[in-house]
């Protein structure tokens, strides 16, 4: 009995070992995408956290990993060269992330676990993001007296007035810089939608990459014999009743004031969403004719070419509208499993 207890302990041990390995590597590597670009991975590396070692060592791992960013970003709002406002912005954007981004990966782990479909799993995200985004724009004045979404407002209001001078030294028309003030004065009323936009690159890049990852696929073809990705890019499919949050937003123009607010910042959002979907289409289309790389190349040039035009986002935000209707992507589609067409 003795020689089995021992033996218990030290496979305990070794486990305990472990686990405290996995949540100090994750967690300095949560800590590291925090404070750098490499945010956009941040819920891809939450979900293989999970897949591979659980909830429990998961939430450890982000809350030590949030802990240590923090200490950072309070080091650097410490230096004398950075303002009151720059600590602030800072600070909100760590608890963004967190907020935003972090938690909201978190709580549709248990969606992606199921491989439920790309578009649901994505609106999710938005909302939660959505939530995540006002409770950090709420915390920061009831703690630090400051407004992020203000800050980001006055700042985009100077850049604006940037670019309205250099094109009038550059001997721009007035109609032409009339016109660029007002879509300018657009984008500032829409800011919302623009930072929910960066919430929804965030989870499409995560879940991308994602599934390209061998345990999670290793873990899905487990379950299933034919198994197909649904977090393939092309796969991407919004679900039918995003079409009433376009109309509603559409009749923005006809409101005044907060709801009309509210309904320009939901048809800017959904029309992006329309517009991811039919890039996925196109992406489709290239899978279903086996392009090659070459062909693959010269579509994508051919398509930033449009874009310049304004004709491409144009094109793709009809297709994306009207795939609830004619499900483009059902004709004749083709499955491939080889690495050129896991995007």
């Amino acid at each position: 009995m003795t020689e089995t207890s021992l033996q218990n302990e030290t496979i305990a041990g070794r486990t305990l070992g472990r686990a405290a390995r996995y949540v100090v590597g994750y967690a300095i590597l949560i800590a590291v995408m925090l404070v750098s670009p490499l945010f956009v991975f941040l819920p891809a590396a939450l979900f293989h956290c999970i897949i591979r070692n659980g909830r429990r060592i998961t939430w450890t791992s982000l809350f030590i990993g949030t802990g240590l960013a923090g200490a950072l970003a309070l080091a650097g709002a410490a230096t004398p060269q950075v303002t009151a406002a720059e600590a602030n912005m800072s600070l909100a954007y760590l608890v963004a992330l967190v907020l935003a981004v972090a938690l909201p990966a978190m709580a549709v782990a248990p969606m992606v676990e199921r491989a439920e479909s790309f578009g649901r799993v994505l609106l999710t995200s938005i909302v939660l993001g959505a939530i995540g985004l006002a409770a950090t724009e709420v915390s920061m004045r009831q703690i630090a007296g400051f407004s992020p979404f203000a800050d980001q407002v006055a700042g985009a209001r100077v850049q604006a007035l940037k670019f309205v001078s250099i094109y009038q030294k550059a001997g721009i028309p007035n109609d032409a810089i009339g016109f660029l003030r007002k879509w300018m004065e657009i984008g500032v009323y829409c800011l919302p939608a623009f930072l929910l936009i960066d919430v929804i690159l965030v989870f499409v890049l995560s879940l991308v990459l994602f599934a390209r990852l061998r345990s999670w696929r290793e873990m899905m073809e487990r379950r299933q014999t034919a198994f197909n990705s649904p977090y393939l890019f092309r796969n991407l499919s919004l679900p039918e009743w995003l079409l009433f949050a376009f109309i509603i937003g559409g009749l923005s123009p006809l409101a005044s004031g907060m709801p009309q607010r509210i309904g320009a910042n939901v048809l800017a959002l959904v029309t992006f969403l329309y517009l991811l979907q039919g890039l996925a289409i196109f992406r489709s289309f290239l899978a279903a004719t086996g392009a090659g790389f070459t062909g693959v190349f010269f579509a994508y040039v051919l398509l930033g070419l449009l874009t310049l035009t304004g004709i491409g986002p144009l094109v793709l935000g009809i297709a994306g509208l009207f795939d609830s209707f004619f499900d483009f992507r059902k004709f004749n589609r083709k499955d491939h499993s080889d690495e050129s067409h896991l995007d």
